[in-house]
């Protein structure tokens, strides 16, 4: 999946911070895709002696020589497996519907603000998602209950209030957007996989800016 001269000039970027860090870590690439000016990175970390890993989410934007000139790094702890025993890295990986890129990255943009954004409507639900909807967020099994939840909640536990990207490749939408609860705010990195119009699986990153 990682094949395209821009992204490998972003694992590039990313591998030389790390060495400029002077940390012994394996990456894994995951996932990773490019979307005009724009490109996504799905990785994992482990620290060579065997302590606590990380997720990491990246995106970047370029210029019209192909420079980077913004780079977006989202980071949280690697925690394990959720109650459907799925965790933060491992499921689908491969891109597919090359054709329904731009018609999936408009679902995605319509669900996060019809269920997500303040006024979350949990009528639209069924709009998006498909029947068959697995999780790997790590504290949430598979289906759609936690998101009925947070769309029908007078007060939800996180509200998204901007998207700030949205990078896409075929069945794969990545986005990054600003959301809120109560008492911080985080940057919130939502990976979906969308089948003939619906999202049927679902990764999420997040880390607290303020």
């Amino acid at each position: 999946m990682l094949h395209d001269s821009q992204l490998a000039k972003a694992r590039t970027f990313y591998m030389n911070g790390i060495e400029a860090q002077s940390a012994e870590l394996d990456v894994d690439f995951l996932r990773g895709w490019e979307d005009g000016g724009h490109l996504f990175l799905h990785a994992h970390q482990r620290p060579s002696d065997g302590g606590p890993s990380q997720v990491t989410t990246d995106f970047f934007a370029t210029d019209d020589d192909g420079g980077f000139v913004e780079h977006v790094r989202v980071t949280s702890a690697f925690e394990g497996p959720n109650p459907s025993g799925r965790t933060q890295v491992d499921g689908a990986t491969e891109i597919t519907d090359l054709d329904r890129t731009e018609q999936n990255k408009a679902i995605v943009r319509s669900m996060i603000e019809d269920c997500l954004f303040p006024g979350a409507r949990a009528d639209r639900i069924e709009d998006y998602f498909g029947e068959v909807y697995l999780q790997h967020n790590p504290n949430i099994g598979d289906g759609l209950e936690i998101v009925r939840k947070l769309a029908q909640s007078t007060e939800p536990s996180i509200t998204y209030t901007e998207i700030v990207h949205l990078v896409g490749r075929g069945n794969f939408v990545a986005s990054l957007c600003k959301a809120k609860s109560k008492t911080a705010t985080y940057a919130q990195v939502d990976i979906m996989r969308l089948e003939n119009g619906k999202i049927v699986e679902h990764w999420d990153n997040y880390q607290r800016v303020a």
